[in-house]
């Protein structure tokens, strides 16, 4: 049992390349969208603020969906190992997944939880130190992780239809339970749990746009032969996700939107910004003030 059992080593540099630059387009496809009908719905001028948050809580859903995937990921493949492994015993190869085999086997709910607090503890550094979303609050965050969850059990249940032959039906209820929690707990109340129904359906534009992004680009990786039907899917859909990040961390770091798409400002911030409000006189403002 080799590494090469989950990645494809015939996955070139210049063919990483080339998929970086597809991740990197649908990426920037996908704000140039966001941005556009954020000016088309607020104006040209109140839009770019709105633009702006929109495209980070788009990051957002990303980066939750990526953390999500990363235990959905590495659940697979502990499994798989566990599997394959079973009528082997004895042998060196056992023996050298001993610590592995004793832990699934003694205390599977704990690993897996242990999971979950490591998928979090990514998303947390992700959108704090390496892609850091200033634009959102706390709870735009909270919905919109929320809403990577959702987008995570959509594509896990999409794996299992067509026929995987991992299961995923563990780590759905992990997450749909996680879902429920986020907002069904003793002291919420019915409005509490409107409210996060409310924030997660006004979001779902951006979860239609990020799971066309990912199945654009996962469709490309397997036809082109860069990502391996063998090593199950979810393992190529992972790699997707890993893609998609880095053209986050290069678009967000570059701010190639902001050169694209300008942001026009504001009138009325122009006027607070050179101190206008504070005149009442409108010839003043209009400049005839002899």
């Amino acid at each position: 049992m080799t590494v090469d059992a989950y990645l494809n080593p015939d996955f070139t540099l210049q063919q990483k390349l080339i998929f970086l630059a597809a991740a990197f387009a649908g990426v920037l496809l996908c704000d140039a969208l966001i941005i556009v009908a954020s000016r088309a719905s607020a104006g040209s001028y109140h839009g770019g603020k709105k633009a702006k948050n929109r495209v980070q809580r788009f990051y957002e859903m990303m980066i939750s969906a990526t953390s999500v995937m990363s235990f959905a990921c590495a659940y697979v493949i502990i499994n798989h190992i566990y599997s394959s492994l079973q009528g082997m015993e004895g042998s060196a190869e056992y023996a050298s997944f001993g610590p592995l085999i004793s832990a699934w086997e003694g205390g599977r709910d704990f690993v897996l939880l242990l999971l979950i607090c490591l998928s979090c503890v990514l998303n947390t550094l992700l959108d704090r130190l390496v892609i850091p979303l200033k634009k959102i609050d706390k709870e735009e965050k909270a919905s919109i992780r929320m809403l990577g969850m959702f987008y995570a059990i959509i594509i896990l249940a999409y794996l299992n239809v067509i026929g995987d032959e991992s299961e995923y039906s563990p780590v759905m209820m992990y997450y749909l339970g996680l879902m429920v929690g986020r907002f069904v707990y003793f002291d919420a109340s019915f409005m509490d749990f409107i409210h996060a129904i409310r924030n997660a359906f006004r979001n779902s534009l951006l979860l239609i746009t990020g799971l066309a992004l990912t199945g654009g680009l996962c469709y490309f990786g397997f036809s082109a032969g860069y990502l391996l039907e063998r090593n199950y899917y979810i393992v190529g859909v992972f790699y997707t996700h890993l893609f998609v990040l880095a053209a986050i961390f290069i678009l967000h770091h570059s701010h190639v939107l902001e050169l694209v798409f300008p942001e026009r400002n504001d009138p009325e911030e122009d006027d607070e910004e050179y101190g206008y409000e504070d005149y009442e006189d409108e010839d003043y403002r209009d400049g005839d003030y002899r």
